[in-house]
């Protein structure tokens, strides 16, 4: 059995857990129902379609590392955990997997946070992803501007994209048109903290370290991430009235400023996110189930 730092009764974990699965809910349920409904709805189903982690592990609490659980079978039942004595916790044999990944988070956390934010790049990755190739939109929605219009604003700005996995989804016209070609070996080198997708990206980094650490974080990950997904849409080339929400006209000074607005917001809110994200990692690669001696990926 590890060794444990505090163990909790289920008088002391279960209202956790609990109000971890109802605060999750609030987001999980309507995403249900329109599975089951055969609907889909542009922006609020992408954080579960994008990132990997199902509605039911979203939900699911966990202590974290080395907290022990009295009374707990449908933990034991977890195979992610150890059962001795009544007690249940995270096993930490099955962190020596994680490492390599760990430590390359660790890096990316470092280097973001020590970045000054960047604005000014308005959104445009949106529309950057269907320019000159209108039918090839990954949403049903309408373009706000249709086809034409939409290009247009793509050839009056400066693309300045910054973030390798929005980039990615270019159209091949669009992609030469960024300040720079973005692959995969630049991630560490180009991200930064007033990027709305890494900001985003939080919630993906804070899942991959469950059920090693505990899961409010992730929550807290998740619900800022679908606060700026929302922005992010509203200041997209898409239509998305008929869905609630108000287009931020980025084609307009006004437009613009509102958008630089929300991304100096959502920078502040992601600021003690990143930090303790990385706290977690440097805990979990602290930890003495991790073998120091592993070499770096790569």
């Amino acid at each position: 059995m590890p060794v444990l730092t505090r163990v909790l009764a289920r008088e002391e974990w279960e209202p956790l857990a609990q109000a971890h699965a109802e605060r999750a809910r609030v987001h999980t349920e309507p995403h249900l129902a329109r599975r089951r409904a055969g609907l889909t709805h542009p922006v609020a189903d992408f954080l579960f379609e994008y990132y990997n982690l199902s509605p039911g592990a979203l939900e699911r609490w966990h202590p974290g590392l080395r907290v022990g659980l009295a009374d707990a079978p449908e933990y034991a039942a977890l195979g992610a955990y150890v059962e001795q004595d009544g007690v249940v916790t995270v096993d930490p044999s099955r962190m020596a997997r994680r490492v390599s990944g760990w430590r390359w988070t660790r890096e990316l956390l470092r280097r973001t946070a020590s970045r000054p934010a960047r604005t000014g790049c308005f959104g445009l990755h949106e529309w950057a992803m269907v320019y000159r190739e209108p039918e090839e939109r990954r949403h049903s929605a309408p373009l706000r501007l249709g086809a034409e219009g939409t290009d247009r604003v793509v050839e009056s700005h400066r693309l300045v994209c910054t973030h390798v996995d929005a980039f990615r989804f270019f159209t091949a016209e669009a992609r030469p048109l960024n300040v720079e070609i973005l692959e995969r070996e630049h991630q560490l080198e180009r991200e930064q903290p007033g990027c709305l997708h890494a900001t985003m990206d939080l919630y993906r980094i804070a899942f991959r370290m469950l059920p090693f650490i505990e899961a409010t974080i992730v929550l807290d990950a998740f619900e800022l991430a679908m606060a700026v997904r929302e922005v992010d849409m509203m200041a997209s080339p898409y239509d998305l009235r008929a869905h609630g929400y108000e287009p931020i006209r980025i084609e307009t000074p006004e437009g613009k400023a509102e958008y630089v607005r929300r991304q100096r917001a959502f920078t502040q809110a992601a600021a003690p996110i990143r930090a303790r994200l990385l706290e977690l990692v440097e805990s979990l690669l602290a930890d003495p189930a991790v073998d120091s001696s592993q070499p770096l990926p790569g």
